[in-house]
């Protein structure tokens, strides 16, 4: 079992922060007795959100775009203000420029963009990259992608973003092997689903240069840390993200366009009734997440990720994915190198499915299989640790010493 020797507990300059908002999940707040560590999948909502959907459903529900009396008047304000509420969060600087298109999730929204501005963007003999090591639903739509253009007549090439395979970033020193006068396009991710690491897109920009777009999958980093795109180091085109795992409801998410590089994003064919529901979730989650502070979440779920990877790493029988560099809690990484909240690991002798039965006997939901992640299949199952406002040090505490008892 992990003792208390070192490093020692961590004063947490948030504490009453952090306590006040885990009273504001009504999920947390009723199973004392339960652990949930599962953000990576989906995030528990804040009473705000749902007192908002209530109030929606029970005084203004509607269609929206649809009518002209004053609840579907409301409710096409709505949408459009969310809209608008998305850039404002995401720090776009251009918001006449930009547009703002909402879908089911990440997954949707990666195949909107795949389908109907990649397809009719490319041209015959150009190059595409994209990650084979991350989250399929940031795989698949592009060799979507390339089977509809070659049933076109139009051949693309699909060639693999380098990564380091220690850490799981991006091998920006590969780069310059795969990046060719006909690179015209680039999918990346923000954080990495398994090893919770910052992907470093800056480094993408600066090997692709300033003209190729960039789509960037940020469902883990939307929600959990500042994302902005005015910063100069987040130079993309697309940002894509899911709702649900930004404190909203299932169901919706966002794609932004900058509409700098290459056309206008226009999604085709009729788009029918929005998610209305979804979206009213959004436009209330995205004001609690501001109220909160992106910047002290991300400390926060920085802060316990370090602790537990620092601990864990000290029990011979785990071996833990991504960089070893950054395992340490006096690493000498930037934060951008750290774990964002996501700590995935396995355990030498007992099965991944079976360790998290073991956990959930405990108390604790985790994730526990191959994690949707591109190239792996069952036996490349792990457990994934993840991380919202809501979890506190002693709850990453106990789930070491449940850990360290299985050594």
């Amino acid at each position: 079992m992990p003792d208390d020797a070192g490093p020692e507990r961590v004063p947490d300059q948030d504490g009453d922060w952090q306590r006040k908002l885990r009273t504001q999940f009504p999920i947390v707040t009723a199973h004392p007795d339960l652990t949930y560590l599962d953000s990576a999948a989906t995030s528990q909502k804040p009473r705000a959100v749902l007192e908002a959907v209530e109030t929606y459903l029970t005084t203004s529900n509607a269609n929206a775009g649809r009518g002209t009396y004053p609840w579907a008047n409301r409710t096409t304000e709505l949408v459009e203000r969310t809209r608008e509420r998305v850039k404002e969060f995401l720090g776009d600087g251009r918001p006449r420029r930009s547009t703002v298109h909402f879908t089911s999730g990440t997954t949707e929204g990666l195949r909107t963009v795949a389908r109907d501005w990649l397809v009719p963007y490319l041209a015959d003999g150009d190059e595409i990259l994209v990650p084979y090591a991350d989250h399929r639903a940031n795989l698949e739509p592009w060799l979507e992608a390339r089977r509809l253009l070659a049933e076109r007549g139009v051949g693309v090439r699909v060639r693999a973003l380098p990564r380091q395979e220690s850490s799981g970033d991006y091998d920006h020193r590969a780069l310059a092997d795969v990046v060719g006068p006909r690179t015209r396009f680039v999918a990346a991710t923000h954080v990495h689903h398994v090893y919770g690491g910052d992907m470093n897109v800056h480094r993408l920009r600066a090997a692709v240069g300033p003209d190729v777009p960039i789509c960037l999958d940020a469902a883990q980093s939307v929600g959990h840390l500042p994302v902005r795109v005015d910063d100069p180091d987040l130079d993309v085109d697309f940002v894509v993200f899911s709702g649900h795992k930004a404190l909203a409801l299932p169901g919706t998410g966002a794609v932004w366009a900058r509409n700098t590089r290459g056309p206008e994003l226009r999604p085709e064919g009729w788009q029918g009734t929005p998610n209305t529901v979804g979206v009213v979730s959004l436009l209330a989650a995205l004001d609690w997440l501001d109220e909160a502070g992106p910047e002290r979440i991300d400390r926060h779920l920085t802060r316990l990720a370090t602790r537990l990877t620092d601990r864990l790493h000290r029990l011979d029988r785990y071996e833990i994915l991504g960089c070893p560099a950054g395992l340490a809690a006096d690493s000498a990484l930037p934060a951008a190198q750290r774990r964002h909240g996501i700590v995935t690991f396995r355990h030498r002798d007992i099965p991944s499915d079976d360790l998290g039965f073991i956990l959930y006997s405990h108390g604790f939901m985790v994730r526990a299989d191959s994690l949707c992640q591109a190239g792996a299949d069952d036996r490349d199952g792990s457990v994934r640790v993840s991380l919202h406002v809501y979890n506190t040090q002693e709850e990453i505490d106990h789930l070491l010493a449940v850990l360290g008892s299985l050594e």
